[in-house]
């Protein structure tokens, strides 16, 4: 595969959102909005979207993947199927793992985040989620920013 490739997988995140967190790839909540934010990023299309950060950081340290493996398998072009295949020979996670994994992280109030995360929330939720909105779940905050729920 060739750079061609990985600019046709890319989204232009200046102008459109990453995959919901919710949306799963090998099997991995986080996983493609993780995949979406590197080949932005290696395309030069990820706008104000950053890749390997505490979002992606939580898929990277339970998946034993790094953002470098990520990135690599990414800039060789390799579409959605290709790259799942690569997650799960490449993780040493099993499915139920995977499956309690998602469920947890999908459950996960900002208030069970780390400290650092729970501060930034706290001024970030008010700036970005109208007043009318409610918070319950941490997947919440990008779902109502960016118009899925």
């Amino acid at each position: 595969m060739t750079e061609k490739h990985l600019i046709a997988q890319a989204k232009d995140l200046t102008s459109d959102f990453p995959r919901s967190p919710h949306e799963r790839l090998g099997g991995f909540v986080i996983a493609g909005r993780a995949l979406d934010k590197c080949r932005s990023l290696l395309a030069g299309t990820n706008g104000d979207y950053n890749f390997d950060c505490p979002l992606d950081n939580f898929f990277f340290g339970f998946s034993k993947i790094t953002a470098d493996a990520l990135k690599e398998i990414a800039a060789t072009g390799a579409d959605d199927e290709a790259v799942s295949k690569w997650l799960c020979e490449t993780s040493p996670v099993s499915e139920d793992a995977k499956k309690l994994w998602n469920m947890r992280m999908r459950h996960t109030r900002p208030i069970d985040l780390p400290m650092q995360l729970q501060l930034f929330l706290e001024g970030y939720i008010p700036e970005v989620i109208p007043s009318d909105r409610r918070v319950y779940t941490w997947f919440d905050v990008y779902d109502i920013e960016e118009n899925r729920i």
